[in-house]
């Protein structure tokens, strides 16, 4: 039913790639696509549609090129991490507390509307936990969380263009042992029902990363994934995310839409000053540092970590730890936030009915 649109889309993301590689720009093969799909939408008036499916798909053949640079010395002194880790993610979240009283005030939503907008959450787990609660504007909080995925994904590259290791593939494809390939990432493929049936955060990234790595703790040699299918992987995670923020969400209103993006940015200066921090103290380099502390999704910032030479293992730790942290600590504050606002919400109304 779908087809014509997948096809449009995957053809625009095609040009977006090829025009992002000729341009020498960052990260070409998934830039290419988001910048190229999101803005096209807004021209054709033809329905664009991009199936999960393929998103996923690319997570896992991610996860598995991930997991096969993965080094497990970056556990070490993770004391010392752990405590840098839970003193950043705390310092974001009373950020993300001031920036939802901003929020409330200028935008003309109701705070539990703002806490659940500016929360550095998933994208996915934010939106389905604003579902579930009453009196939360799910278009508001939508939009905030699209434009701070699509903004830390744009712009960070950017910033950190200086530090891009191009790659000089010269691959053959006819050379590429394909079989071995395929076996692996079927393989990978089925360990994600496990992730699903333990609720992992992220299933399709994260359990073919922890999958090799239990392969790679066996001394079990896996084959190489071809940077083809890296490509190819990457232009499924772009027109995923540059579909994700549709024009319709531009009806919001302007300070709703301005607040959105000034949010997105205000977090995305407020997380490098973070990692400036790790350079100093950890002495990461500076591509590392922000793309461990940036508030991306795990799966994309691991992405643009293997893009621009980045240790991905310890941007990889980074990101779980502040997915678990959300998961354990922040939704369940929140959870608790948006009770308490309830229940004083219901003592005026009752005191309101009491009054003559």
């Amino acid at each position: 039913m779908h087809i014509k649109s997948i096809i449009l889309v995957l053809i625009i993301s095609v040009i977006g790639a090829g025009l992002f590689d000729v341009l020498g720009l960052p990260v070409p093969w998934m830039l290419g696509p988001l910048f190229t799909v999101l803005i096209s939408q807004f021209f054709i008036k033809y329905e664009l549609f991009w199936p999960i499916h393929f998103r996923n798909i690319g997570l896992v053949v991610i996860g598995v090129s991930i997991g096969q640079t993965f080094q497990l010395n970056v556990f070490s002194g993770m004391g010392w991490l752990i405590f840098l880790m839970f003193l950043i993610n705390i310092v974001l979240v009373i950020i993300s507390i001031g920036m939802a009283l901003g929020v409330q005030k200028f935008g003309k939503v109701s705070l539990k509307t703002a806490l659940t907008s500016t929360v550095p959450g998933g994208l996915g787990q934010i939106v389905v936990f604003a579902e579930e609660e009453k009196d939360i504007n799910l278009a508001v909080v939508t939009y905030f969380h699209v434009v701070r995925v699509i903004s830390i994904v744009m712009v960070i590259p950017f910033i950190l263009s200086g530090h891009v290791v191009q790659s000089g593939s010269g691959e053959n494809l006819l050379e590429i042992q394909w079989l071995p390939v395929v076996i692996l990432l079927l393989a990978s493929w089925a360990t994600v029902w496990i992730g699903r049936r333990i609720k992992l955060p992220v299933p399709y990234f994260l359990t073919p990363i922890l999958f090799i790595i239990v392969l790679t703790l066996f001394s079990v040699e896996t084959p190489h994934v071809p940077e083809i299918l890296l490509h190819i992987a990457q232009i499924f995670m772009g027109a995923y995310i540059g579909l994700l923020l549709k024009p319709k969400m531009l009806r919001l209103g302007k300070r709703v839409i301005l607040l959105g993006v000034g949010s997105a940015l205000l977090l995305i200066v407020i997380t490098f000053g973070q990692g400036l921090l790790l350079v100093h103290f950890l002495g990461y380099s500076l591509s590392t540092s922000f793309l461990s502390t940036a508030a991306g999704g795990l799966d994309q910032m691991s992405l643009i970590a293997t893009a621009v030479g980045a240790d991905v293992s310890a941007v990889t730790v980074f990101q779980i730890f502040r997915l678990l942290f959300v998961f354990l600590f922040v939704l369940p504050l929140l959870k608790m936030a948006c009770s308490y606002i309830d229940q004083k919400q219901e003592k005026e109304n009752h005191k309101e009915k009491v009054l003559p």
